[in-house]
């Protein structure tokens, strides 16, 4: 059963404006693991978790470093996701979720499906 779906889009170069412009931005959205990518890949995660945030609801409280993007071995995305994220997963009864990420034109775009029960 589907709980939900989301999508976003990030334009790559002003996403790399505004890390540039404020570099606490960094540090507010993406792990430690995560923050150093080139900025096609964090434009690509950011629109993963805004993607996620929209497939649960967009409820307010939502921690941004409370979802990681990572790649499994063959370079598919995945989503770790804990404290606030994993509450509202769970509120929700979701028990995984498939993450899509593409990067073409200078934009960067996420697809998520929640999965239920």
């Amino acid at each position: 059963m589907i709980i939900g779906v989301g999508i976003d889009v990030v334009d790559v170069a002003r996403f790399g404006v505004t890390l540039l412009r404020t570099p606490a931005v960094r540090r507010r959205l993406f792990t430690e693991a995560e923050g150093d990518l080139p900025i096609g890949s964090l434009a690509g995660r950011f629109a993963a978790k805004e993607a996620l945030a929209k497939a649960l609801g967009a409820p307010a409280g939502l921690a941004w470093l409370d979802v990681e993007v990572t790649n499994d071995p063959d370079g598919r995305p995945l989503m770790t996701v804990c404290g606030s994220v994993q509450r509202r997963a769970d509120a929700l009864g979701v028990i995984g979720w498939h993450l899509s990420i593409s990067h073409d034109g200078g934009i960067a775009s996420a697809f998520v499906v929640c999965e239920g029960r």
